[in-house]
Parts: C-alpha cells; sequence; structure tokens
C-alpha cells in the first residue's frame, strides 16, 4: 500500500478567467498582509480598538473575495453541473449561499 495521500478535493472544469485570477491572488496578498499586520499589533501590544479595525478590514476584504468567488462559481460550475443533468448541485449552491448570509 503507498503512503501517497490523494486529494479528495475537485477541480473546476472551466478554468477562472485570468482578470479573476490576478484580482482574488491580488487581494488574498492584501488579506495576508493585513493580517500580517494584526499579529504584529498584537506583539506590539497595541491598543485593542486599532487591532479590531485591522481585523474588521481584512474580514471584509475576504469576505468580498467569497462573494467573487461564489458568483464565479454560480456562473460556471453550478450551470455546468445543471447542463449536464446533475439538479443535486443546486443545494450544494443554496448551502454556500446561506454560508455567507
Amino acid at each position: 500500500m503507498s503512503d501517497e495521500k490523494t486529494c479528495a478535493c475537485k477541480h473546476k472544469h472551466t478554468p477562472r478567467s485570468e482578470e479573476l485570477q490576478h484580482d482574488v491572488q491580488k487581494r488574498l496578498n492584501r488579506i495576508i498582509g493585513q493580517l500580517n499586520g494584526v499579529k504584529t499589533m498584537i506583539d506590539d501590544n497595541r491598543y485593542c480598538g486599532d487591532v479590531l479595525m485591522q481585523l474588521a478590514a481584512a474580514e471584509s476584504a475576504t469576505r468580498r473575495v467569497s462573494e467573487m468567488l461564489l458568483h464565479e462559481h454560480l456562473e460556471t460550475c453550478v450551470v455546468e453541473e445543471i447542463r449536464a443533468g446533475n439538479d443535486e448541485v443546486v443545494e450544494e449552491a443554496m448551502d454556500l449561499i446561506r454560508r455567507f448570509l
């Protein structure tokens, strides 16, 4: 038996556009920078209100990336699955939407 672990994750059939890919990567890098800044603020014993403001900004940025990817998911993955006859994907999409409400 092999010790290799296999990924159980799914892959998109339709690639994301280069524009979306670039935009998401840029936003994620900015979020990572914000969170690293928050970590530094904690290490520096900065004022709680300032730390919370930075966390709120990171949360907002993360939510925007989630919205972008949910929109992409609905326009591509969900549409493709429905066209292929997989109506069960609608319930998966509804679960994802509920998570972000």
